[in-house]
């Protein structure tokens, strides 16, 4: 199952580098299968987390389709460095208060590691699907804290999707910045 999830994996970020809508049904399929093995796992955050990507490929999918979104990626980085400090504060203290609870309430392993990386994926998505792209700076950071994550709870093969992850972020920023230059190039 983790070898599926993991390919399935693959094609999303491949085809989301791509800004291909198809992205999105590899990544609801992916996640419908991580979510169940994050709970045998005892990664409730991460289960959650892989729970609410189902739902936000249906975001996603609509937003690419009818939405906001429905053109090629064409700005820089998004919202101002401003915004982003104040989205990283706020999401830090709600990733905080989710550890502190799982650690009290719960048996969850790595409380701290899997609500960080629960709440600034579930806010890397949301970037991703507005198109924006300051999604994939985020993405760096996030996945190398899951390459560790992964690696000490035994997903061997998902720590290398994570590995792999790094190398398809870089070259989705690439494609991406490729695409808007296009856009301003035919615009201008």
């Amino acid at each position: 199952m983790e070898l599926t999830a993991v390919l399935l994996a693959l094609l999303y970020l491949l085809l989301a580098a791509r800004q291909s809508l198809w992205c999105w049904l590899a990544g609801a399929i992916s996640c419908a299968i991580y979510t169940y093995l994050m709970l045998g796992a005892q990664l409730y955050m991460e289960a959650a987390l892989q729970a609410f990507y189902v739902v936000l490929a249906g975001y996603g999918w609509w937003q690419w389709r009818y939405g906001a979104a429905t053109g090629e990626a064409i700005e820089q980085t998004g919202y101002s460095w401003r915004w982003h400090a104040v989205a990283v504060i706020v999401l830090s203290g709600v990733a905080s208060v989710f550890a502190l609870l799982l650690q009290r309430y719960t048996a969850a392993d790595q409380v701290w590691l899997d609500s960080f990386t629960t709440i600034f994926s579930l806010f890397a998505t949301w970037l991703l699907t507005r198109k924006l792209y300051s999604n994939w700076l985020y993405w760096l950071v996030i996945d190398s804290v899951y390459i560790y994550l992964y690696a000490i709870k035994g997903f061997e093969k998902t720590s290398g999707l994570f590995a792999v992850y790094i190398v398809l972020i870089l070259y989705a920023m690439w494609s991406w910045r490729r695409s808007q230059q296009e856009v301003c190039n035919n615009t201008g």
